[in-house]
């Protein structure tokens, strides 16, 4: 059985995310989706738990898919879990130069853990939890950008 890890700060989870969700969970039997606690990032609009919440609430029922959090680094995680896939997505090339530096790094750090990439669909090339959250605080309307547990999470969050 091959377990992956689809590692990300998902903050918010967006239908570029869901969709990738949905296309790893065929490829890979077992599926964990990682949320990343990291003190550092202080615009983050949802707390951890919150973010785990919102995952969980919207993988229920995918089967294989599980939903953690983890801080420090994603090799360490992987090894911890058993993981020996880490999935990442790709929306650009700019994703890719970025992405390459980061899979050579964790693959120095646990040799049992690959990178595989997979293209984002292009009809969401062009949504990143960065835009959804400007969008929302400015009241725009995201509801076809996000799934409906984080759009009633935004609306509770960002009440306009």
């Amino acid at each position: 059985m091959i377990h992956a890890v689809y590692p990300g700060s998902f903050d918010p989870l967006h239908n570029g995310h869901v969709d990738l969700i949905r296309r790893a969970a065929r490829i890979y039997e077992k599926l964990t989706i990682a949320v990343l606690h990291n003190e550092a990032k202080s615009n983050a609009l949802f707390d951890t738990n919150e973010r785990v919440e919102i995952i969980r609430e919207v993988v229920e029922g995918m089967e294989g898919v599980t939903v953690d959090s983890f801080d420090g680094l994603l090799a360490d995680y992987t090894r911890e879990i058993g993981a020996t896939v880490i999935v990442k997505g790709l929306r650009a090339i700019s994703d890719f130069e970025y992405e390459l530096q980061m899979a050579h790094l964790n693959r120095q750090l646990n040799p049992n853990a690959e990178t595989t990439f997979i293209m984002t669909a292009t009809r969401w090339s062009y949504v990143s939890s960065t835009r959804v959250k400007e969008l929302a605080r400015y009241g725009a309307d995201v509801a076809k950008l996000v799934p409906r547990a984080t759009l009633r999470r935004l609306h509770e969050k960002l009440p306009h």
